[in-house]
């Protein structure tokens, strides 16, 4: 069984006809085609974060591809009464063709994919967001071509998102510098999967210096609203501004995967500027997400 819950699982000559097919999914329905291969499929979502751009993205790719989706929060399902992650991944794989689960625990999706009878998507785990790196690697590509070779600097938290572009940058090969407060880094394994690909930086301005993507998330993600304070204080000089964007290369490009915090992460001025790419890198994440669909159920 194919599932999605990291990047590195797929190998590069499967991720790069993804992107490919989510740029033509793309085309199709700004010209108003109607592609609705996945008529009579249905798609299980099990959500314990909240969500706008993962939901939305997930159900209205669904009906845009002919199928449905079914929302279900942990209240919603007898994982909150205490049934065994294996139990509901047993039963509900019976009922659909596909789920799509946002959680904390990364080992959550792993025991559900484990006992799947159906492909398991990674939404969101506190670990690695997938699916999120797909529509940054194809905002980036629509713009400027290939990302391999190129510089991407990250600046702000060793999170989860971190976590994917250093993924990102050993799969696709590009070089990745990642600028975070020392106490923030990565972890030790996880800067691993990047090698030789992955550099750490003293802060935003050696890591932009030159690059061709600047991107950041929040200081604080869901889960850590207690550390807000403190982070507030530890991340203060990590905050992506016109200096910053300055340093980078005459053509570089900013993302931010959103919801965004204006004079925190990132200045305004920044994330509404011409260099910023990231509400059509929101709207990609409906296209590269109906691209994995298609060809996790029709390609198992």
């Amino acid at each position: 069984m194919r599932h999605f819950l990291t990047l590195r699982e797929w190998p590069l000559e499967a991720l790069h006809p993804l992107l490919r097919r989510a740029g033509e999914l793309k085309a199709a329905h700004r010209a108003g085609e109607r592609h609705q291969p996945l008529q009579g499929r249905v798609l299980g979502m099990l959500f314990e974060k909240s969500s706008t751009r993962t939901r939305v993205a997930f159900e209205a790719g669904m009906a845009q591809l002919g199928g449905e989706a079914i929302f279900l929060s942990a209240q919603d399902t007898q994982l909150g009464r205490g049934e065994p992650v294996e139990d509901t991944a047993r039963v509900l794989s019976r009922m659909v063709d596909a789920v799509m689960i946002r959680t904390f625990s990364h080992e959550v999706l792993e025991r559900f994919a484990a006992y799947s009878r159906v492909p398991v998507i990674n939404g969101l785990s506190d670990s690695f967001h997938p699916c999120q790196i797909l529509a940054d690697l194809q905002t980036f590509e629509e713009h400027r071509g290939p990302i391999a070779g190129r510089t991407v600097a990250w600046i702000g938290d060793g999170n989860n998102m971190c976590a994917t572009w250093i993924e990102a940058a050993a799969v696709f090969g590009f070089e990745l510098r990642i600028a975070t407060p020392a106490g923030y880094r990565p972890e030790a394994e996880v800067l691993a999967l990047g090698g030789e690909r992955v550099t750490l930086c003293e802060g935003p301005l050696e890591a932009a210096a030159g690059a061709d993507l600047v991107t950041t998330d929040v200081w604080a993600s869901m889960g850590q609203e207690a550390e807000q304070t403190a982070r507030y204080e530890a991340f203060r000089e990590f905050c992506v501004t016109e200096q910053v964007m300055a340093r980078a290369g005459e053509e570089a490009l900013f993302m931010h995967c959103l919801p965004a915090h204006r004079g925190e992460e990132v200045e305004a001025a920044v994330l509404e500027g011409p260099q910023s790419v990231v509400w059509e890198e929101a709207e990609n994440r409906l296209h590269a997400q109906k691209a994995l669909l298609e060809t996790l159920i029709l390609e198992p």
